[in-house]
């Protein structure tokens, strides 16, 4: 697929620029305006020839859709108005999503701009996808697994083309996609920057800001989850010093943790939640410790879903899902929600 890349370069944000409550979004977004999980999205609709869209963003990649069809990618675009020109003189659906990660810094959407009509309702259902780079689309639209020579990770990353957002959209759901590249359940990918895990971060609207708690306007209350935490926990060895002293003691805090974080989910969401443990590994010590949280916790609705298939072929970078794959894996996820029997 041919992504034509376009830098904004229109100068600063209009004074014209719709407020945010003329944009709807299911995504951790401040109140003024500011995320930074990857695939936040916010959607408008317009009549006329042309839509500007406001952003401050430095670090991360965008796409802009009209009508459902990409019409931009953003590259980094900063502070600025992107405007979508030579339209068909007609009422228009907006979207702007964000593909890439940026857990070090924060967007902020300043609205839509031009003759923004009242923003589209939020859609009945919702799913939250909370996991590590498989989940996040890492890579996802390479063909190759090193990408150090066609243009970065960033780049060749889309979460707007992952499992999650093509189910999502499959069901006409609204979702977020709360996944952080490299980190576990306990511990992260190599061991790297002990004393923090995924659940450091997984309260926050801004990553990158200690102690940020997203405030939940009241609209978001998922009927479904799907957690995808475990590969960063167990896929390296242990290195001398890590707090775990082998590989059993690693998977009692991995499931002593888990068991934990549903506690969390379930007091948030509430009983009637239904909270997918998701693995892509057929077996082996992640699939067997996440396979055990599930027996112990003795719930209806907290059920095990193993997508492990061998028509993957981790053709993304660094060996991740490939755009293929993500396909792939929304197909598998469909059929499982359609026997979940979900009054949504």
């Amino acid at each position: 697929m041919l992504v034509v890349l376009v830098v904004a370069l229109l100068g600063a944000p209009s004074a014209q620029a719709v407020p945010l409550d003329q944009a709807h979004t299911a995504g951790r977004v401040t109140k003024s305006g500011q995320f930074s999980w990857p695939g936040v999205y916010f959607e408008g609709r317009f009549r006329g020839t042309s839509v500007g869209v406001t952003l401050n963003d430095a670090a991360s990649y965008y796409d802009v859709q009209i009508d459902g069809r990409t019409v931009s990618t953003l590259v980094k675009p900063g502070r600025t108005t992107h405007w979508v020109r030579n339209l068909s003189n007609a009422e228009h659906r907006v979207r702007l999503v964000k593909r890439s990660e940026s857990p070090w810094a924060a967007g902020e959407f300043g609205g839509f701009v031009g003759n923004v009509l009242t923003k589209p309702a939020g859609r009945a259902r919702q799913i939250e996808f909370i996991g590590d780079s498989l989940t996040a689309g890492y890579g996802n639209l390479s063909t190759t697994r090193d990408c150090s020579t066609n243009g970065g990770v960033d780049r060749n990353s889309n979460a707007d083309l992952t499992f999650g957002a093509l189910t999502a959209r499959a069901l006409n759901a609204d979702y977020q996609i709360n996944a952080f590249s490299g980190r576990g359940m306990v511990r992260n990918y190599n061991g790297g920057e002990p004393g923090t895990s995924y659940r450091t971060y997984y309260d926050r609207a801004l990553l990158n800001v200690d102690g940020d708690v997203w405030q939940n306007p009241g609209t978001w209350k998922p009927q479904l989850i799907v957690v995808g935490l475990g590969t960063n926990d167990f896929s390296t060895a242990l290195r001398p010093g890590e707090q775990w002293p082998d590989q059993q003691s690693l998977v009692t805090a991995y499931k002593t943790a888990y068991q934990g974080f549903l506690d969390k989910l379930r007091a948030r969401y509430g009983s009637g939640t239904t909270i997918l443990v998701s693995v892509p590994e057929a077996s082996g010590v992640f699939a067997d410790a996440a396979r055990q949280v599930v027996q112990d916790r003795g719930d209806s609705r907290v059920r095990y879903w193993n997508y492990a298939d061998a028509a993957l072929d981790r053709l993304g970078c660094d060996w991740h899902f490939s755009q293929r794959d993500h396909r792939l894996i929304s197909g598998k996820l469909n059929d499982y929600i359609a026997r979940l029997g979900l009054a949504w």
